[in-house]
């Protein structure tokens, strides 16, 4: 699998990352539970594929993800030689809170759960459901932290991940990120993160594009999921995603492998992320990524209307 560099970090990955936010089993977020039997197989699947990239956070599950990760690379005695984890500094859940003493409190408590002494990238995730942002931005506040962490070797390469584009832009245009990761906001529905993607790529920051799917529409299809980016919609809504699998099924192409190939296609994206919740999944990744699709089939779907705006602008988010 192609790997692609993270800035001048030293750091590769390949053009497939995987997700490990369902394996920490949110149910409220993606309409299923993930047990830890089916948690700890996907994630040996992982370690022992092509792929070298796993994104989790320490607040996927309130913490499950990370202890489950870290159950299995104890296992193992280590992570393979290359092998590229992400984690991420995340608020209090409780209070909001997340300052500088919140973002050094997450930290620690990630290494703990993964069983790792330091990571290889480390983001600041979400600030835009913290309390009050100015402890994020603040001199001494959580990002200031987020690049000491780094500077005393604890991460290779640190990020921000995030969704809402009005706060991420501004963020990454003021502080030097090596990576950026933003989800659903780059995908066969929805192209609002063009703008930050065209500034992370002129500027030397590596661009992981999380969730391909749509939240799991694009995968599963509008027959058996009515949720996009984690929110029941409605007929309506479930249009667009109608369109895409006629032009699919039109011309014989699986309407998941469109969705993640249409990422990977982009030169600006040095990876896609995309969840799993089971091993089949993992396998699917890549028989998805490798499928034949045509030229005939991207110049059809240039016909097809995207949003621009946010995808989550309404959602009711459930932490944890």
């Amino acid at each position: 699998m192609k790997k692609r560099p993270i800035g001048k970090t030293g750091l590769e990955v390949t053009e497939i990352g995987l997700g490990s936010a369902a394996l920490g089993a949110m149910p409220e977020t993606y309409g299923y539970n993930v047990d830890e039997a089916t948690a700890h197989a996907t994630i040996r699947s992982i370690l022992d594929g092509p792929v070298n990239l796993l994104d989790t956070s320490r607040n996927y599950g309130f913490g499950r993800s990370e202890e489950r990760i870290g159950a299995v690379i104890r296992e193992r005695g280590g992570l393979p030689d290359g092998f590229v984890l992400s984690t991420k500094l995340d608020r209090d859940m409780e209070t909001g809170r997340f300052d500088a003493a919140r973002a050094r409190r997450s930290f620690e408590e990630s290494l703990k759960a993964l069983g790792v002494e330091r990571v290889q990238i480390l983001h600041l995730h979400d600030p835009e459901h913290c309390a009050d942002l100015d402890e994020i931005t603040r001199r001494g506040g959580a990002l200031d932290e987020l690049f000491r962490i780094k500077e005393e070797g604890l991460a290779t390469a640190v990020g921000l991940a995030m969704g809402r584009l009005d706060i991420m832009l501004p963020l990454i245009m003021d502080r030097p990120f090596d990576v950026l990761l933003n989800h659903n906001r780059f995908t066969l529905l929805n192209r609002s993160a063009n703008a930050l993607f065209d500034y992370a790529n002129a500027n030397g920051i590596a661009v992981f594009n999380a969730a391909p799917y749509a939240g799991g529409v694009l995968a599963k299809g509008s027959s058996r999921v009515s949720r996009i980016t984690y929110q029941e919609v409605d007929e309506k809504l479930l249009a667009p995603v109608r369109q895409i699998e006629s032009v699919c099924a039109q011309l014989g192409v699986a309407p998941g492998a469109a969705a993640l190939q249409f990422s990977l296609r982009d030169p600006r994206i040095t990876s896609t992320v995309v969840g799993v919740s089971k091993p089949k999944r993992v396998i699917q990744t890549l028989e998805w990524a490798n499928a034949e699709i045509s030229e005939l089939f991207w110049a059809s779907l240039q016909d097809l209307e995207y949003s621009r705006d946010d995808p989550e602008a309404s959602r009711t988010y459930l932490p944890g």
